[in-house]
Order: structure tokens, then C-alpha cells, then sequence
């Protein structure tokens, strides 16, 4: 059967969170004074970033709230006990010049623009419901799309099988009328091809580059090749002929 609606991951496959997070977390880094204790700003960054993949890890289990892995974020960074409120500051000062760098990966509009006449859209995050909205506010996007359901608000999250039939019961399609687009191997692609969905997975070459490939997703470089996969007939970039 068709693929009728094309749901969509946010970070990294949307929106370029690497680059953001790096930028931010650079001049935050220098605003705060806390260069001195690292041999250079990439090795701080790399311990953020590694930080943050721990505490979003506990969140996804369930061990911990979307707020209270923002703050554990903050507290093991630093190394040391903080009040709720004092953690909330600092990561606020943190998002502040985070979000100076905000921006849509080159192929987005593109690709949504190919497939906007031929495919319903959605978004599935492992974010919360008050990030990703006013996330694809800012970068013009939001109204692309019919239904954004995030993990924070579901109770659940990928690579659960639950998530992605949520958003597949929000639609009111079966799991092998929707493809999803995410840019993380094993919580994206394999997560959404054993739910039932056609599972695509965007490999730009940057964080997961010496990951082997899952078993399952299609494998893409660049959203222009997704037109393809999902049989649509326009050329990549040009106005849909579909009625």
C-alpha cells in the first residue's frame, strides 16, 4: 500500500541540534569563565555533549522528568551540588545563546516543499511538547504539520514501539501507510521499521558516522533522496504535480 504521510524526527534531522548545541554551548562556556579547567573548548563540548546523552538515556527509561534531566545535565557538568532553581538558571543562560544558533538544515524546505501536495506530515520527538513547538515556530515550520507528539507529554519514547503507533493512531493510518525520517540508527531507524513503519534513516555523516547501519531503515545522505523512496513522482525541488 501507499505511504501516505511522512512523519518526522526534529533534532538532527530537522533542525541541525549538533551545530547548534556546539555554538551555544562555545559562548556559554566563555560567558560563564569555565574554559580554564579544560585543555581546549571541544573537549568541554564533547563532555556536554556526552553528559547529555547519559541523562536523556535515564529520561527515556523513565528514571528521571524532562526537567530534572535538563538539571542533572548541569549538576554532573559541573560537578557539584545546586538547588532546582540554580540548575534552571544556569541551563537558561545556556539556551539563551543556544538558540542564537538555531537553523534548518539546507534540504528541509526542499523536501518538504516536494512533498507537500503528495504526503501528510507529522513529527514524533523524544523532546517535550513546549521545546519542539516553539522550536518549529521559530524556524517557520510549525504548520507543516498536522500532528507534533513528543515523549515528554506520551509517556513514552522511541525506540518503543508505543511512540511511533501513537503517532500513527493520531494520523488514523496504519504503521505501513507512514514512513519515518530520524537521523539516529538504533532509536529512529530501528525503532521505527519494528514498529511496522517504512523506516528511513538520514545519515548526514556527522555524529553516527562509524555506526553500522541497522537492519530495517532505508539508508539516506540528504533528504533530496527521499522523494524517491517514497515513490513520489516530482522532481526534488520543483512544485508537486500530485492532485
Amino acid at each position: 500500500m501507499s505511504i501516505l504521510a511522512v512523519v518526522w524526527d526534529v533534532d538532527d534531522t530537522l533542525f541541525d541540534y549538533t551545530a547548534a548545541d556546539r555554538m551555544g554551548m562555545r559562548v556559554h562556556l566563555t560567558a560563564e569563565g569555565l574554559l580554564d579547567s579544560y585543555d581546549s573548548v571541544e573537549q568541554a563540548i564533547a563532555r556536554w555533549r556526552q553528559i547529555t546523552d547519559r541523562q536523556w538515556a535515564r529520561f527515556s527509561a523513565g528514571e528521571t522528568s524532562f526537567e530534572g534531566q535538563r538539571r542533572d545535565r548541569v549538576r554532573v557538568f559541573l560537578g557539584k551540588e545546586m538547588t532546582d532553581d540554580e540548575a534552571d538558571a544556569w541551563f537558561s543562560r545556556y539556551l539563551r545563546h543556544y538558540e542564537t544558533a538555531w537553523s534548518l538544515f539546507p534540504d528541509v524546505l526542499p523536501a518538504l516543499d516536494a512533498l507537500a501536495a503528495s504526503h501528510r506530515h507529522a513529527v514524533l520527538s523524544n523532546s517535550s511538547i513546549h521545546v519542539q513547538d516553539r522550536k518549529l515556530r521559530a524556524l517557520g515550520v510549525h504548520d507543516r504539520f498536522e500532528v507534533i507528539l513528543c515523549a515528554a507529554e506520551l509517556g513514552v519514547s522511541k525506540p518503543e514501539a508505543a511512540a511511533f503507533l501513537a503517532v500513527c493512531d493520531a494520523l488514523e493510518l496504519a504503521p505501513h501507510q507512514v514512513a519515518y525520517v530520524g537521523d539516529h540508527p538504533e532509536i529512529d531507524g530501528r525503532g521505527a521499521a519494528d514498529a511496522g513503519l517504512l523506516s528511513v534513516w538520514i545519515d548526514r555523516g556527522d555524529v553516527y558516522a562509524t555506526v553500522e547501519p541497522p537492519v530495517g531503515p532505508r539508508r539516506i545522505a540528504s533528504l533530496a533522496e527521499l522523494p524517491a523512496i517514497l515513490g513520489t513522482d516530482t522532481r526534488f525541488g520543483a512544485p508537486s504535480t500530485f492532485r
